[in-house]
Parts: C-alpha cells; structure tokens; sequence
C-alpha cells in the first residue's frame, strides 16, 4: 500500500541517519567489538524525496558510522519475503529494517530482530496506540517510527446543499450513501475491498469499530465468533448486498479508490491522510469541496487499525549501538517534524498535531490525531502473513458472491484455528 511504502522508505533513510548521529565521532574506526561502525538500513522503494538528502548530510558529518541505505521493490510482500531470506539465513547484511507495524510480532517471535531498551526512548511523548505496535508478549522489539490512521473523507459541498453534516454512525452512514448519493449521480461509499492487505485493514476496522476482534493473546486465540464481530463483517457485507458500497469498490486499492473519491464519482471514502493533498490539488475535480473525519462506528466514532512503520535492529548486526542510536535520532522530535514536514508521513510524536503552523499546513493533523488515539494495531501474530491472506480471501469470496454473515463467521473460524493451532 502507498502508505507502507512511503513510510517505508522515510523510515529506512531516517535510520540511516541516526546511526551516524549517535554513536560515532569523525575519528573512530569503521566498525568492532564496541557495536559501532557502519550500517545498512533496509526499506522499500524511496517514494519520497527528502530522505536521500538527509542521509547525504549526515554520512558527510560522520564518515565514521556511514549509514548504506538499501531499497527493496515497492510491493510489501516482497520486501517482507526479501527481509526474511536475510534473517532467516542469518544474515547480518541489514542492520536496521524498516518493517511494517504488522510484522512486528512476526519478526520476534522468530528471533529475527532484538529487544530494543525503552529506557532510553521518550516513549511518553509519542501517541500511546503507537507504542503497542513494537511489542510482542510484553516487551518491546521495535521502536515507532512513522504511524496512519484511516480517515473518512466526504463531498463537503454535496452534504452543505443538502443541509447534511458528515455522519458520525454507520446508520448515518449507510442512509446518506442510499439517499444522497443517488440525488448526485454519486456512489455512495467505498474502501479497499480488494484481496490484499487493505482488505484486511477495512474488515479489522469494521470488526473492532463494533467492538469485537478477530483474534487475542497474540494470535493464539480466534475470536471472531462473537455478536461484535458480525456486526462488523456485516457492516461489510450488507452494504455490497444493498448496493451503497458499489461492487467496483471490490476492485479498488488505495490509488483505484482515491481516484474515484478525486474524480468525483463517490460520496464519502475510507482511504489514509495521504490522499488529502492529492485530493486537494490542481487536478483533482474535488478540491476544496471535501472535508474528513473519524471513521464512524455502529454508535459513534470508529476504531481505525494503525498503519505505519517501525524500525527494528537485526538480532545478527554486528554494529548494534550504532543502530541503537540512530534509531533514537530518527525518533526524536526534529527529525519527526522533518517527516511530517518534508515527508508529509504522520509522525508518532503527540505534540506535533497540535502545533499551529503545521495544523495551518496540514488541516487534517486534529482530526488524524483523534484517529491515531482510538486506533489499535493490525491482527497481532506469529503468522501474520497466512492470517491476512486467509482474512482476503475469505471476506472477498463473501463480498463477491453475497455470502452470509454466518456463512463468513463459520468459514473464518475454521481457517483462522488452522493456522492459529500450527505449531
């Protein structure tokens, strides 16, 4: 998804600057039995632009600790199947990877990556859903770096003629999408309900915004059978059979459902905060006719998963302090400004989204902030990636062929306890 890959690629030049940064004067040698010298910081493909020139800047300052950064394809799951031949072999070709919040627990449960000291890190100055992203059985393993939260965006200007305000329930939701939507030759809503990882983020979403879950105890336990939980997936569901989510929206990503909600062919959207600036730019048929807020839920606000990336230090590096300490650099509130401001990629620091200048820059900084608060991390599991596939899988074939609520429940649980009761 966009939002991975450029957080990701922001995450691995970061990292490199900070190994330079704090561990190593200009006059130390390369590398030994202190763990320092150079890194290697591994990402996904550079989206973005400002993150080579941080690097320049700081290899030029410390030649000593030089951080080598290395770009992996965009697709997630192959920089995900990239980072595991490495660790798998042990490697210690990476030193700090770039990983999606996602595969955290993956990654130390396997031994890839080591515990990272929280005593050093100003943990309390971040927003609090984030931290619980890099931990895994009660002890963190990675460290926050960038964080996202799913937005609902609107058409300001078709609810303002109706006299309407955004909806704050999904009841709202569902009859503005039927009744207004129509009235505009609009549809009426969309995510992105195509079989990859952003339709597991909508139907986690969907899931704990009803308040249920998919699984507990760090993804020991299926617990998608409940009241909760299928009041979520019908959320879903319904809104296929009824025809308020149009049935294209079963092909869209996130750049297929931006274009809609920017081509001005759909009522409201759930997309991430990056689509704000390109839905309000010169191109885009709906700039300045828009607003976003929280998703809604069943009686009030929704529950976003958190998006993001963390950065983590390969449990084989050799030069771990230097790793150590650059990625306390690129976690300290400067650098984080730079991410927002340079990167426009949310940062994990609270205090950020309520300074003024970068509100004035970013209108949807207040709103992403009250998102990121009632957001919880992504499906936590040793096996995330066969947990993921079997979410897509399942809720596409039931999106497409109008399965039933129960239908769906009886098939995710029984699919879900396959892979769960692997040992």
């Amino acid at each position: 998804m966009r939002w991975k890959r450029a957080a990701g690629r922001a995450l691995l030049v970061c990292s490199l600057l900070f190994a330079g940064h704090a561990g190593a004067q200009a006059g130390e040698p390369a590398g030994g039995a202190d763990g320092r010298g150079p890194i290697t910081l591994v990402t996904g493909g550079d989206l973005t632009g400002y993150l080579r020139g941080i690097l320049d800047g700081w290899n030029g300052r410390h030649p000593g600790e030089k951080v080598t950064l290395v770009e992996l394809p965009d697709a997630a799951d192959e920089v995900r199947a990239q980072m595991i031949s490495e660790l798998r072999s042990g490697s210690d070709r990476f030193d700090v990877l770039n990983i999606d919040v996602a595969w955290t627990s993956e990654f130390a449960a396997h031994g890839w990556i080591t515990p990272v000291d929280a005593g050093r890190l100003p943990l309390d100055r971040f927003l609090p859903p984030v931290v619980d992203t890099a931990t895994f059985r009660g002890s963190l393993y990675a460290v926050p770096y960038v964080t996202n939260a799913g937005l609902l965006y609107y058409r300001k200007d078709v609810l303002d003629r109706e006299g309407k305000q955004p909806p704050r329930t999904w009841a709202e939701l569902r009859r503005l999408a039927k009744t207004v939507a129509p009235r505009h030759g609009l549809d009426g809503y969309a995510g992105q309900l195509l079989p990859y990882e952003g339709l597991t983020a909508n139907v986690v979403e969907a899931v704990q915004s009803a308040g249920g879950t998919v699984l507990a105890d760090e993804g020991a336990r299926v617990t998608v059978d409940s009241p909760a939980a299928r009041r979520g997936l019908s959320f879903l569901l319904d809104g296929v059979r009824e025809g308020w989510i149009p049935r294209r929206a079963l092909t869209f990503k996130e750049e297929e459902s931006r274009r809609a909600f920017q081509d001005g062919r759909l009522l409201f959207l759930r997309n991430w905060p990056y689509a704000y600036a390109l839905a309000d730019g010169k191109s885009s048929r709906v700039a300045g006719k828009f607003g976003a807020v929280p998703l809604p839920g069943p009686d009030g606000q929704g529950s976003s998963v958190l998006g993001g990336s963390n950065l983590a230090i390969n449990a084989h590096s050799r030069h771990r302090r230097t790793a150590a300490d650059l990625i306390s650099y690129l976690t300290s509130e400067p650098v984080q400004r730079r991410v927002l401001s340079e990167g426009s990629l949310p940062p994990v620091w609270a205090s950020l989204y309520e300074d003024p200048a970068l509100v004035r820059r970013f209108p949807y900084l207040p709103t992403l902030q009250r998102s990121v608060l009632t957001a919880r991390p992504r499906l936590k599991s040793p096996r995330y990636d066969q947990v993921s596939l079997a979410v897509q899988a399942v809720m596409h074939d039931a999106l497409t062929h109008g399965r039933s609520t129960d239908a769906t429940v009886a098939r995710l649980t029984r699919e879900l306890r396959a892979i769960a009761g692997r040992g």
